[in-house]
């Protein structure tokens, strides 16, 4: 278990907003978000892997990239696959990254019926360590209450674990 645990609060009944501390300065960990092989790493909850990750990063640039359940234990999720796609709209090196996410198919396509994410990462320099803010904004409170209840929450503390453990093993 992690010694930084992540604070979650609801603003507005539509803004999820995650907090965690880093022990990992703030330009490794800005990196950790940029590079594909970075990311095929850490990315999704335990038990998942991305085995496909590709990473336009810059203002109008895609993310697209595919979450595959490879652990057995997990039931009927083990094979399942989940892609995404991310439009970066503003991205400040090393400060913060903002982009729109979306549930998508292997070509890119968005899913209309599961909603989108408009997403500000901020990096926030503590002296050799770094606290990440996300701040993900839904079209309304219903909207946050169907990704939560499909366990978001839970797999992004997995994730952000997993890249806890990543930074630990590269710095």
């Amino acid at each position: 278990m992690s010694r930084n645990a992540m604070v979650s609060r609801v603003e507005n009944e539509r803004v999820l907003v995650l907090e965690r501390v880093f022990d990992a300065p703030r330009d490794l960990v800005f990196q950790m978000f940029k590079e594909s092989e970075h990311l095929k790493r850490w990315w999704g909850p335990k038990g998942w892997e991305l085995p496909v990750c590709h990473v336009d990063f810059r203002p109008g640039g895609v993310w697209h990239y595919c979450m595959k359940c490879v652990d057995k234990n997990q039931g009927d999720f083990y094979g399942m696959e989940s892609w995404g796609k991310g439009v970066y709209k503003e991205i400040v090196e090393p400060e913060k990254i903002i982009y729109t996410d979306y549930f998508s198919d292997a070509e890119g396509n968005t899913n209309d019926t599961m909603p989108s994410t408009e997403v500000m990462m901020e990096f926030i320099d503590l002296g050799g360590k770094t606290k990440l803010v996300s701040r993900s904004e839904y079209v309304s409170a219903e909207a946050l209450k169907t990704v939560m209840d499909m366990g978001m929450l839970e797999g992004i503390t997995q994730t952000w674990d997993r890249l806890e453990e990543s930074l630990n093993e590269i710095k």
